[in-house]
């Protein structure tokens, strides 16, 4: 964002861009940044992550840019909930305009969830931003809107947490927790209540990184606690040639390294077909040191960052990057691959409380899209693998339709594979050291069935995630 950006609030209207019309003096720098990132998001031309890394944030200073990333992040979280409360306090049913809608919700995130900032304030802004937008007639409705719920919000906003009734239907806490009703049905018709309800609960805090598996900083409840806490340590987390990784996509890669099966009479061929950005592909060179890795995506803008990023690594001289659709892979014909990493595109439902945007632009239909494309990557991928080679296949999703139903459905159509319990990769890491017994003895119990692995965010306190270990006989 540029300094008179950050100085005046949103842009003048460029179009699809931004719904600003005049400079916005009384808007704080941190405030008029989230509100251009949350209409581009909602405008689908960006990721909020892509977007408070870019030049929107980049001449704010600290505490603006974390209270642009609070604000943002936030919003996105609660926006259902956040719409459900607005919705009762408006005087006439028909939904606002996208730019006062969003400093309604800006507005009420503030006043529900950040208690810090005083409400004279939220309330000044918000007026102004809708302003600003271009919408001064709805000014005196957005200020009215929000003096109602500075009212409701007395004495404060966890007391509405302290009345919850003894059972909520699925309904009721899709809302609550700002979670789309249709994900939260499915959830709870595959998983059951108490794991929808976990998986919602955990979708709306923030995540944390850099450790392998799992972090310890999962909500603190019954049933998000099943891994005993004294056994979480990694003696590899301080290695600084890993990654610093979300923990689900360490203990993908770290799965995949640890499938690899005996090859000591040469070096093992391994292939990360879906490797951008390029997290996955140095936990697997770093874990097999005497491979040579081929780094694949479809993206040439995506592998181009990729390949800097593994170039300037201690194993770039091992790891080949080229831009290829895994589903139709025509480079090196003869190549046969030891180890295949096959981490496909997906939905990304086990990721929600990393990327909240999902939960506004999902839709049932997408996911017989998304199974398409996955059958053939993984199709693809088997094709390629040497007798004797295992192949490990994961997605960042909840939906059978993109995990157990993909696996099934390929494995259905090529003869010569079989499955292979992960139980084997686990024991692996436990004797590497790499994860503690404890850690692997609570997974095995709680994550693997019929030998695949299904980690559920609240249940599991990190990303949901499923893998499945394949083998060509």
């Amino acid at each position: 964002m540029s300094a008179k950006t950050a100085q005046t609030g949103p842009r003048k209207n460029r179009g699809a861009d931004t719904h600003a019309t005049r400079p916005a003096a009384a808007i704080s720098p941190a405030r008029a940044a989230a509100f251009e990132i949350l209409t581009l998001v909602a405008a689908g031309k960006g990721h909020s992550d892509d977007l408070l890394h870019s030049p929107h944030t980049a001449r704010l200073s600290q505490e603006d840019r974390n209270l642009a990333t609070a604000l943002v992040m936030g919003v996105l979280r609660w926006q259902i909930a956040l719409d459900a409360r607005i919705t009762k306090l408006l005087a006439r049913p028909e939904q606002p305009a996208q730019p006062v809608a969003l400093a309604l919700r800006m507005g009420a995130f503030q006043l529900l969830h950040m208690d810090r900032i005083p409400a004279h304030a939220v309330l000044n802004e918000s007026v102004e931003l809708c302003r600003t937008a271009g919408h001064p007639h709805a000014a005196g409705m957005v200020n009215a809107v929000l003096r109602k719920l500075v009212a409701q919000a007395q004495p404060g906003a966890q007391q509405a947490n302290r009345n919850l009734p003894l059972f909520e239907f699925p309904a009721a806490f899709a809302e609550r927790l700002g979670h789309p009703l249709w994900l939260v049905e499915r959830w709870t018709a595959t998983y059951g209540r108490k794991a929808a309800l976990a998986i919602c609960e955990y979708g709306q805090h923030e995540p944390a990184s850099g450790g392998l598996f799992p972090s310890t900083n999962a909500p603190s409840t019954d049933e998000a606690d099943l891994l005993s806490r004294d056994t979480l340590a990694s003696s590899s987390d301080s290695n600084p040639a890993l990654p610093q990784i979300d923990d689900g996509s360490r203990l993908v890669a770290e799965l995949a390294a640890a499938a690899l099966p005996f090859t000591a009479d040469r070096a093992p061929q391994v292939w990360d077909c879906c490797a951008a950005p390029g997290g996955k592909t140095l936990v697997l060179a770093e874990r097999l040191q005497s491979s040579a890795i081929l780094a694949t995506d479809i993206s040439a803008r995506r592998l181009a960052r990729m390949a800097a990023r593994v170039g300037s690594s201690q194993h770039g001289a091992r790891i080949r990057c080229e831009v290829l659709d895994a589903a139709t892979p025509a480079a090196e014909p003869n190549t046969a691959f030891d180890l295949i990493l096959c981490d496909v595109p997906c939905s990304g439902t086990g990721t929600l409380a990393r990327n909240p945007e999902i939960r506004h632009q999902l839709r049932p239909e997408d996911l017989a899209r998304h199974a398409q494309r996955q059958r053939a990557i993984l199709a693809g991928a088997l094709r390629r693998l040497a007798p004797g080679g295992r192949l490990l296949y994961s997605t960042c999703s909840l939906e059978p339709e993109e995990n157990e139903q993909v696996v099934n459905a390929v494995l259905a159509e090529l003869p010569g594979m079989r499955r292979i319990s992960l139980e084997v990769a686990f024991g692996n890491l436990r004797e590497r050291g790499i994860l503690s017994g404890g850690v692997v003895t609570d997974l095995i119990r709680t994550a693997i069935q019929d030998g695949a692995l299904r980690i559920l965010p609240g249940l599991h306190p990190c990303d949901g995630f499923f893998a499945a270990l394949l083998e060509r006989v």
